[in-house]
């Protein structure tokens, strides 16, 4: 499948389903460092945004990524709202008139989303945040375009990059957000958005196979 709009929209159904999936698991993720309502206002956020598909005509990636940043901007409680709403608006401004996505639009795509959500969050990588998924993603992403790559191919390599990420968040120390009050105890725990991070970059790719 090419990244074109279609693949957008699958990419989005599929997130969809696999957030709904990994509902429980986001959310004992999140009792163990933060307020349990992850995995709760993911799944609320991304039924919202395929309600609002169909009520929608989408003609292009950007409008696809705008729908998803309003709707999570207005339905995701807590912090995940406006930084998942903010990366999706960053990205979709970010391949504004592309009607499909070679390798360096896909690393413009996730390092704009990684801008929105580090201007969002002030948090850099290595402080146990989502930012520990989306930032080697996006590092993944402008290497495989830099080596000619197509964008499937960067695209693989961000997803892959975001789930290594994911799981190296597991004997940080949080110094950022909810999970910073803990200290030394939230060692040893994965930070619950950068696996919701992973989740979504992973159906990017499965979007793609279908």
């Amino acid at each position: 499948m090419s990244l074109d709009v279609k693949w957008a929209l699958a990419w989005i159904e599929k997130s969809r389903a696999a957030i709904a999936d990994a509902r429980i698991e986001l959310i004992d993720l999140d009792r163990q460092i933060g307020d349990g309502d992850h995995g709760e206002n993911m799944d609320r956020g991304f039924t919202g945004v395929a309600k609002a598909l169909e009520e929608s005509e989408i003609p292009d990636i950007q409008s696809a990524l705008k729908l998803v940043a309003k709707t999570l901007m207005s339905t995701v409680g807590g912090a995940a709202g406006p930084l998942y709403g903010t990366a999706y608006l960053r990205a979709a401004k970010a391949v504004a008139g592309k009607e499909e996505l070679d390798a360096a639009s896909v690393a413009d795509l996730i390092e704009a989303a990684l801008g929105g959500i580090q201007v969002r969050g002030k948090a850099t990588e290595g402080e146990k945040t989502m930012v520990d998924a989306w930032s080697p993603a996006a590092q993944a992403a402008r290497e495989a375009a830099d080596q000619g790559l197509s964008g499937e191919e960067a695209l693989r390599a961000a997803a892959e990059a975001a789930h290594a990420g994911a799981l190296a968040t597991e004997p940080m120390k949080a110094t950022k957000g909810r999970a910073s009050y803990l200290g030394e105890r939230s060692i040893g725990h994965l930070d619950p958005g950068a696996m919701s991070s992973a989740i979504l970059l992973e159906q990017a790719v499965a979007a793609i196979d279908g």
